[in-house]
Order: C-alpha cells, then sequence, then structure tokens
C-alpha cells in the first residue's frame, strides 16, 4: 500500500476526519496548559481534577444533556473546592486534593452504578470515544481550547512570574491568589475540553507526557510549549492512524505513542538523555 492511499483511506470517512480534527486541536491545547502543570508540579492536581468531573458527567449523562456542561461544572467546582481546603486550612494540597479525588468520583461512579448498563457506560466515559465525536463535539472543542489559549496569551507575563517566581509575584503585588485560581480553572477547561478524546482515565497523560518530553529538550517555557504542541499532535495523529490499520482502542494509542516519545527522548535526547549522561562514567 503506497504512503499516500495510506494517509488518504482513514480521511475517506467522515467520523475519521471529524476525530483527526479533534486530535489536532486537543494535541495543541493540553501540552500547552501540561507545561505549567509540569514546571510547578501539578500533575496530581490534573488526575484528581480528571476524576472528580465524573459526578457532573454521570448527571447530564443521565439527563440526556451534554456531558460538557456536567463535566465543566464539577472541574470548576472541585477546582474551586482543592483551592479553598488547601488555602483555608492547614492541610497540604495533595491532601486536599485526595479528599476531593476520592469523594469525587466515588460519588460519580455510585451515580452511574443506577444504570443497567454502567459498566459499558463507564468505560465511555473513562477512556474517551474519540471516532464518536460529532460536529457539535468539534464546535465545544474550538470554543474552550481557544478561551484556554487566549487567557494564556494574555496573562502569559503573570503565569510566568507565578510559575517560576512566587516571590516575586507578591513583591509585584499581583494578585497570586487570583492568578491560582485562574490556572486551576483554565486546567479544568482544559479536561473537559480532553474528556470526548481520550477520557477522564488517560486525560492526564495528554497533560502531561508531551510538556515533560519538552521539559527535556527545552529550556525555556515558550521553546517548551511549542515543541510540547508539535509532540502532542504527532502523537495523537500518528496514535489514531495507526488505531485505524490495527483496529485498535484510539485514545489508549495516541497516549502510547506519546508515552513511547517521553521514553526516546529520556533515553537519547544529545546531552539530556539518560544514555548521554551515564556514558562519561562508564567509559
Amino acid at each position: 500500500m503506497e504512503l499516500l492511499q495510506v494517509l488518504t483511506e482513514p480521511l475517506s470517512y467522515p467520523f475519521m476526519v471529524r476525530a483527526l480534527l479533534a486530535a489536532i486541536m486537543v494535541g495543541v491545547l493540553c501540552p500547552v496548559v501540561g507545561a505549567y502543570m509540569v514546571l510547578k508540579g501539578l500533575s496530581f492536581f490534573g488526575d484528581a481534577l480528571a476524576h472528580a468531573i465524573l459526578p457532573g458527567v454521570v448527571l447530564t449523562f443521565l439527563l440526556g444533556w451534554p456531558m460538557a456542561i456536567g463535566a465543566l461544572a464539577s472541574a470548576l467546582i472541585a477546582a474551586f473546592l482543592i483551592g479553598l481546603i488547601s488555602q483555608r486550612s492547614t492541610l497540604q494540597e495533595d491532601t486536599a486534593i485526595g479528599i476531593v479525588f476520592a469523594g469525587a468520583f466515588a460519588l460519580g461512579v455510585a451515580m452511574l452504578s443506577t444504570v443497567n448498563n454502567y459498566a459499558v457506560d463507564l468505560t465511555h466515559i473513562l477512556f474517551g470515544d474519540v471516532l464518536g465525536v460529532s460536529q457539535n463535539d468539534l464546535w465545544v472543542i474550538l470554543a474552550l481550547g481557544a478561551m484556554v489559549l487566549s487567557a494564556i496569551l494574555i496573562l502569559y507575563k503573570e503565569f510566568l512570574v507565578l510559575t517560576f517566581d512566587p516571590v516575586l509575584a507578591l513583591v509585584l503585588r499581583l494578585p497570586a491568589t487570583a492568578l491560582r485560581y485562574l490556572m486551576l480553572g483554565l486546567i479544568a477547561l482544559t479536561v473537559v475540553t480532553s474528556l470526548q478524546t481520550v477520557g477522564i482515565a488517560l486525560v492526564l497523560a495528554m497533560l502531561v507526557t508531551p510538556a515533560a518530553t519538552a521539559r527535556i529538550l527545552t529550556r525555556r517555557l515558550p521553546a517548551m510549549m511549542a515543541v510540547a504542541a508539535a509532540l502532542g499532535v504527532i502523537s495523537n495523529v500518528s496514535g489514531l492512524y495507526i488505531s485505524y490499520y490495527l483496529n485498535i482502542a484510539s485514545g489508549p494509542t495516541m497516549v502510547l505513542v506519546a508515552t513511547l516519545f517521553f521514553g526516546l527522548v529520556f533515553l537519547f535526547a544529545p546531552g539530556r538523555g539518560m544514555i548521554w549522561r551515564i556514558a562519561p562514567t562508564t567509559s
């Protein structure tokens, strides 16, 4: 089979075209937001937030409403609760995250268990269904993604200071608390945007893995975001094609490709990979 035919055959199906567009948009959005998560050590928060949206998703599913509505409401509430508990108590942030994460996820599973075929529905919610993306889903992804990226562009300098030097943010009298809540809200929006593509269980990998790979390759935040976005798009598109030809689940395949890239960079990145770092000591 010729390369051109390999690339164009899946595009003869409208659902594959929609899936490809969704994969590209999410592939750009998640790593850009993930760059802040990697630098600020918010990976656990992202995982907790992804699972904490389950009650809202289940509620809208049971009511027959678009899942994005419930997911967005749950994500914003969870982000607010995590920030509130960690700010207004003596508990550490990871403890607050664990409390909200476990409680919300348990509530969601309990709600979903009231449905007869809940095992199938839970699988769909946990692992996504990029091949089932509709035209309306694409518009939702585009709108929410544009909101998140616009906020990052407008507040780039403020987020930069908050990420690398919180003390300087206080000296400059930046609204650090408000910015922190806003960043948590942007992560929440990103999780919601990615829900249809990779589901609750895999969205953390979409956020963190390309950004972590880019962190090894770059030193400056703009370069890190650009490289991470490129890796995200390449991982998603190639994973989608692989899943099509091998007839395997699309979301996990995209994540596996991103993980493969990370493994290669971690081992072989010139001057920074593990092989390069240990080579002088073994020679």
